[in-house]
């Protein structure tokens, strides 16, 4: 299950952000209304997609959807696919022995550790892909090459401030593709017998 989503902007307004099925209905009806150029991007990557918007909505899904998945083993309504899995004997009579059975623990299992050891990577896609959003639509805005060392160095509360000027849509999806790439200092717990300020 693709669970990508796709970002257009109409100038500095955003249109969408939505699943690649969503946002091309969403375009093909903005397409066919008002004709605007738009500028499209992958969420994960950062990257400028563009869409073969001509015929029918149908054409245009057909066109950019994948086929529809062969019916196979597994639950696909739900996502579930079925794979092969190699283990030692003793790894099968550990999974056997296991509530629910050894999909259901390889499942508990892989949540589990995503959990505890979150994707190394992520910081950086995630700063990757803010910063070529952020070339494509706020190279000339106020602030922007502060803003762009602000985001790669990790810092949140300078990247807020230097991007405080930029159209809200701008912004907004800049913030929100860097996120995971910001150090944002722990807000302090408040003691829980502390009197509410008057």
């Amino acid at each position: 299950m693709d669970d990508r989503t796709y970002t257009a902007f109409s100038g500095p307004n955003l249109l969408i952000t939505a699943p690649l099925p969503d946002l091309l209905r969403t375009l093909k009806t903005h397409h066919d209304q008002h004709g605007a150029p738009t500028l499209i991007f992958d969420d994960h990557t950062g990257q400028q997609v563009d869409f073969d918007l001509r015929g029918t909505l149908d054409d245009v899904l057909q066109r950019h959807l994948p086929p529809p998945a062969k019916k196979g083993p597994g639950r696909p309504k739900l996502g579930v696919t079925s794979r092969e899995v190699t283990l030692l004997p003793r790894h099968w009579a550990w999974l056997d022995e296991q509530r629910g059975g050894a999909s259901a623990t390889l499942r508990r299992l892989i949540d589990d550790a995503r959990k505890l050891q979150p994707d190394p990577q992520g910081a950086a896609r995630a700063a990757e892909a803010a910063g070529r959003f952020m070339t494509a639509l706020a190279g000339d805005l106020p602030h922007y090459e502060e803003a762009s060392r602000a985001l790669y160095a990790g810092q949140g509360d300078r990247l807020d401030a230097l991007t405080a000027d930029w159209p809200a849509d701008i912004r907004a999806h800049t913030l929100r593709l860097a996120a995971p790439a910001l150090h944002r200092p722990e807000t302090p717990a408040a003691p829980e017998n502390a009197e509410p300020l008057s």
